[in-house]
């Protein structure tokens, strides 16, 4: 972090989350409820959510992504409006800026955003297609604004399904941009074409002489719609990855490689070349979206599943469930300020029931 009960049924329960790879929390509060119990059994520098969920922000109209300023102002992304938000300590919300000609329906709109010093990246679907801006970021906490846009990345692939979105920099200091197979699912072979890929660029959009392709952005292929991207504190790139019918993916990412759609869903293309998960869920139980790595946990964020789970990095093929059915869909989670994880709800982007409250932004402590 920054400075950086043994019924039958419950038993069934810990059996049937064994035989599928998993590990239950310890606590039943672990798996819904408002609060959570960390297990006695946590990995070295594995971290999990304790107490309870409190409110940062409610009443947000189809959030889809929060980061913090160096400053710890939380903005976020609502993707119908094109509206970028600050976030107040009482939960107040003002406008930092609209991005212009945002084209929404559907999974298109505003989507991802990065801070890297005094810029905000914000990844938007537009007339064109979708595309990456850098906005100079001005003012303080109360008073930021967006400048000018300057175009970092444009004519990506987009539909009104599949598009991908989520931006962050890499501890290389590189951009790096999920793009989604926008329902051309060959295309995520093909590495002439930017779809179905996860790309590396610099902060103005050249393309690093180390990258896996010469003259190429595409850092890896073969990926159907990624949703989450985060490091390790030894480099591992982790990515989560929509599944179609059968399997979610939670994927280790190395430059080159090619992690198997549409050729292949789930594990079981190494013999054809590919790079299979680290692990995987069935589409109806994930969803798996934003992603974020503390210390040596991934957090992930599931929209059909309605699930926070975490994951040790020290075994990727095991995870914990958290808050299961209790805030519906999840769009987004990331580290939050003063040892506490924030998690974002999704339920009013037209495919959830929205609740009293929906969309919030929840924060949880976090205990080692």
């Amino acid at each position: 972090m920054r400075t950086r009960t043994a019924a039958p049924l419950a038993s069934l329960a810990l059996v049937v989350l064994a035989l599928a790879g998993c590990t239950a929390a310890s606590d039943d509060s672990a798996r819904g409820g408002t609060s959570a119990s960390p297990p006695r059994d946590l990995a070295r520098d594995e971290v999990a959510p304790t107490g309870a969920v409190r409110d940062v922000a409610t009443d947000l109209e189809a959030p889809w992504s929060v980061v913090l300023t160096d400053d710890d102002v939380p903005l976020v992304s609502l993707r119908d409006s094109g509206d970028v938000l600050e976030l107040a300590d009482d939960g107040s919300t003002r406008t930092v800026g609209t991005v212009d000609g945002i084209r929404h329906g559907g999974e298109g709109g505003l989507l991802g955003l990065a801070v890297e010093d005094d810029d905000l990246f914000v990844y938007s679907t537009g007339q064109d297609g979708n595309r990456v801006e850098r906005y100079p970021l001005t003012g303080r906490a109360g008073s930021h604004a967006l400048g000018e846009p300057t175009t970092v990345l444009e004519d990506l692939p987009a539909n009104s399904f599949h598009n991908g979105g989520r931006i962050a920099f890499g501890p290389d200091d590189m951009l790096y941009v999920s793009v989604g197979d926008a329902g051309e699912r060959s295309e995520a072979q093909d590495r002439d074409s930017l779809a179905g890929k996860i790309l590396r660029v610099s902060r103005t959009g050249d393309v690093p002489s180390d990258n896996p392709f010469a003259g190429s952005p595409v850092w890896s292929l073969g990926h159907r719609n990624v949703q989450g991207l985060d490091w390790a504190d030894d480099g591992t790139m982790f990515a989560s990855e929509f599944g179609e019918n059968t399997w979610d993916e939670l994927n280790v990412i190395e430059p080159g490689k090619d992690y198997g759609w549409p050729e292949v869903e789930g594990k079981g293309g190494t013999d054809q070349g590919f790079v299979d998960p680290v692990q995987q869920w069935r589409t109806d139980d994930a969803s798996p979206s934003g992603l974020a790595v503390v210390e040596d946990t991934v957090f992930i964020a599931n929209l059909q599943g309605e699930v926070l789970r975490s994951v040790p990095v020290a075994d990727p093929t095991t995870s914990r469930e958290w808050f299961g059915g209790t805030y519906g869909r999840l769009r987004t989670v990331l580290e939050g300020p003063d040892d506490t994880l924030w998690f974002v709800t999704n339920n009013t982007d037209g495919r959830g029931s929205s609740g009293a409250g929906d969309d919030r932004v929840l924060s949880v402590d976090l205990t080692d």
